[in-house]
């Protein structure tokens, strides 16, 4: 039986890469009475890789349109509400509302729906956005290779698609009806941005589709797979977990706060050097938790909705939030906490 101790201790230690093997044994139940030692040395490598800084993202919804019917989202297309998608003045708006909050990094999120919200859309929005935030990650429908090669021209940086589940009678299950049903499609979308050369791809997994410990060891597996295969490419992690919607579902497979807290802790001695982001789906008290551990990146003042920062009366959430802070808020817990907040994660003057 492998010594959980001496594992953890080894954790980040030169010449020692942890397999995933060794990952499974961190997110065992063997695991859990060791749990504050896999913190403190989550603590320690976050803070030696990444220094006593935090950075802050924003996401901003596009559009709630969607041609997929997914059994936990929101948007999906039997789902009742009002959708929208903004147009390029109310997209400069939602813009100006961010700038003035201080952030300089951008999450586009949108609903899959090729048709109204593909590349010509994108196009005409990453060039506005691209006057206002030094770095833009696109959350949208996967594209083809040459898709984002070409949005790259336009200030593309990062990708992030999440695959929600890695077990195909899950992924079944929960995705009823459009492109979405695809897996292999899906799956294969980090290897076409990465061959596009776009600089950062974000993977993950909603956590309460599934089986939580199948989905972060294949999640690990398809990391060191991209690592091995894409090196020049940095790569992130989250893993958010289901909260509720219109139209949603009620989970069967629950992830506790404290297994939570084991998943991300176990990640950072996985992968010393990974980016692992938290949005505000969890709670506050959670969030300031976690800030200290294994966390690189995160939200704060979320709206899921598109138009929701420059009318936040506009009620059509994807998903319901947990932390209603704002940036300033953020920034000065981040401040009590010892850390400094970081409002951008790359600019171009560096490319």
């Amino acid at each position: 039986m492998t010594d959980i101790p001496d594992l953890i201790q080894h954790a980040g230690k030169p010449g020692f890469v942890m397999t995933v093997q060794d990952l499974n044994v961190l997110l065992s139940e063997q695991a859990q009475p060791h749990l504050e030692l896999m913190a403190q040395a989550a603590a320690t490598l976050t803070r030696q890789r990444f220094g006593h800084t935090m950075r802050l993202f924003i996401p901003l919804y596009l559009s709630n349109l969607c041609a997929n019917d997914c059994t936990y989202c929101g948007f999906s297309m039997s789902n009742r509400i009002r959708r929208t998608t903004l147009s390029m003045q109310a997209l400069e708006a939602e813009c100006q509302a961010l700038k003035t909050l201080g952030f300089d990094a951008i999450l586009l999120v949108a609903g899959e729906h090729e048709r109204q919200v593909g590349m010509p859309y994108f196009r005409q929005a990453l060039t506005v956005v691209k006057r206002y935030f030094s770095h833009i990650a696109l959350e949208v429908q996967p594209l083809s290779q040459a898709d984002y090669a070409e949005l790259r021209r336009y200030g593309l940086a990062a990708v992030y698609v999440y695959q929600e589940t890695y077990q195909p009678e899950a992924y079944a299950r929960h995705h009823i009806r459009g492109k979405k049903t695809d897996m292999s499609w899906r799956l294969q979308t980090p290897d076409r941005a990465c061959a596009a050369g776009v600089d950062k791809i974000g993977l993950g997994v909603l956590l309460g589709l599934a089986d939580w410990r199948a989905d972060a060891l294949a999640c690990a597996r398809h990391l060191r797979y991209l690592q091995r295969t894409y090196w020049r490419t940095r790569f992130a992690l989250a893993f958010p977990r289901l909260r509720p919607c219109a139209g949603g579902i009620e989970s069967q497979h629950l992830v506790n706060d404290r297994t939570l807290t084991q998943l991300i802790c176990a990640f950072r001695l996985f992968e010393p050097n990974l980016e692992i982001s938290l949005s505000t789906r969890e709670p506050a008290a959670l969030r300031d938790h976690l800030m200290l551990l294994g966390i690189t990146h995160m939200s704060a003042g979320s709206r899921t909705q598109p138009g929701g920062y420059a009318d936040q009366t506009i009620a059509l959430e994807q998903f319901a939030t947990s932390d209603p802070r704002n940036a300033r808020d953020m920034a000065t817990v981040l401040d009590k906490h010892g850390l400094e907040p970081v409002w951008t994660d790359w600019h171009q003057v560096f490319a």
